[in-house]
């Protein structure tokens, strides 16, 4: 912990760096992106301050849009679109993934309740390699299922229909650092 308390206070040392952060945020990409501390968007992108609007959740899950349930998933979400107006949502999943993981290999989570709760709302991919450690084939397919569920929001499926929003499909991978993107004429993700 001292390391990032180090660098924490020395941070705060270069005040004109952030000064024009203060007058608000524009950002024109919502990422999506597992919780995993191995995948940071900005280290992956390159973005400074105020460029992306980051959702993280456990394995990158985008639940389903439920009328009069909110969830802090679709605020983002909404707020994201129709707030900032964003132009671009990136669903990035990622190689080793310990959420897909558990989906794919049917781990019994009784112990972790909430965790086997939140998972639930993923489908368990079929056909999936159990011994594949990095899980590419069914990340990849989870990262275009929830590409399709965020269609489900109101918000993502106006601003689709009016061609302000488009959604990329994202497949980082830790052990290299590659980042491959969905590409709908072959259906195969294909480095950026």
């Amino acid at each position: 912990m001292q390391p990032l308390i180090d660098h924490a206070r020395s941070f705060g040392r270069r005040p004109e760096e952030f000064a024009s952060l203060a007058d608000g945020q524009f950002p024109q990409v919502l990422f999506i992106a597992c919780s995993d501390s191995r995948v940071v968007p900005a280290l992956i992108t390159g973005a400074r301050p105020g460029e992306l609007f980051e959702l993280r959740t456990a394995g990158n899950i985008v639940p389903p849009y439920v009328p009069g349930r909110p969830t802090s998933e679709a605020a983002t979400v909404e707020y994201a679109v129709d707030v900032l107006g964003v132009s671009e949502i990136v669903v990035c999943g990622h190689s080793h993934c310990g959420a897909v993981g558990a989906l794919v290999r049917g781990e019994d989570l009784t112990a972790v309740p909430a965790v086997r709760d939140w998972l639930a709302q993923a489908q368990r991919p079929s056909d999936a390699p159990v011994d594949d450690p990095t899980v590419a084939d069914a990340v990849q397919n989870h990262v275009l299922a929830q590409l399709l569920r965020l269609r489900g929001y109101p918000c993502v499926d106006r601003a689709l229909t009016t061609g302000r929003l488009r959604l990329h499909g994202w497949y980082y991978e830790v052990h290299t650092g590659a980042v491959r993107e969905h590409r709908a004429h072959t259906d195969t993700f294909e480095v950026l």
